[in-house]
């Protein structure tokens, strides 16, 4: 019965997850903990490859909407998805690894960063206009898929909303642009994180399935969304998942006793 019951909630997060991600990344805010709550007992990269088999085919089912209806700059995108695939299978290899209350801790005053920048610039992400010169974009992108695959292999949490910031914030997009942008790798990332947790059985079939399928709903319809209301209503969505993440994670790390 616990096990049934389990599944309601479980269901009804991965479709929020899946909205949020879409939209402006932070998805693993809300499935992540879902699933520490429902499986306590379960070993941290057991859960961690469980949401990532859940959540790549949210992020598919965006990613496949935004490549139908947004232009995007696959010069950058082709040299930042091959970096990603490195870098997340690297993280995954290390996730045991690590603190986790260090890399908590880390992430936390990250995002604290991007926040403030973002809301003291109100002209951030408004307008469409690659900054970068030719020469220059290729190693920006390298440098974005590898360090931020790696990050999402090893926590993830926050990923999509850091790639985000750096493809508006670096690169001069827009912010949907870079919503549909960040999508692609994200996709990258999940993909080669699981290539590492498929075949060592990290992975929980009957929860990952159930949430897939919810997670593909809720992403087809964040990704609609943000295509029809466009950068005003992605860059006002990216801000308060990342309020949220800021708040999640602080409480995180109080309760973990990772803050001094």
């Amino acid at each position: 019965m616990a096990f049934t019951m389990a599944f309601i909630p479980l269901a009804l997060l991965a479709f929020l997850a899946g909205f949020v991600d879409a939209v402006a990344g932070g998805g693993g805010l809300i499935q992540l903990p879902a699933l520490f709550a429902v499986l306590p007992g379960a070993p941290p990269a057991t859960l961690f490859g469980t949401n990532k088999l859940a959540s790549i085919w949210g992020t598919l089912a965006a990613s496949t909407q935004y490549v139908r209806r947004v232009v995007l700059p696959w010069r950058v995108l082709r040299p930042a998805l091959v970096a990603a695939l490195v870098g997340a299978f690297a993280g995954a290899r290390v996730v045991s690894l690590l603190p986790q209350s260090l890399v908590r801790y880390g992430v936390l005053v990250l995002l604290a960063l991007v926040a403030v920048y973002t809301f003291r610039r109100h002209e951030l992400g408004t307008a469409h206009a690659p900054r970068l010169a030719p020469h220059a974009e290729v190693p920006a992108a390298v440098a974005t898929g590898a360090v931020l695959g790696f990050y999402d292999g090893v926590f993830g949490p926050g990923t999509g909303a850091f790639l985000v910031f750096v493809f508006v914030r670096v690169f001069g997009y827009d912010f949907l642009h870079a919503s549909a942008a960040s999508k692609l790798v994200n996709l990258a990332t999940n993909f080669a994180a699981l290539a590492w947790f498929l075949p060592t059985g990290h992975v929980v079939w009957s929860y990952a399935a159930l949430m897939a399928a919810c997670n593909i709903a809720g992403a087809l319809a964040g990704s609609g969304l943000a295509i029809r209301h466009g950068s005003a209503f992605v860059r006002k969505f990216f801000l308060v998942v990342v309020v949220v993440l800021i708040v999640k994670l602080a409480w995180d790390a109080v309760r973990a006793g990772a803050v001094p």
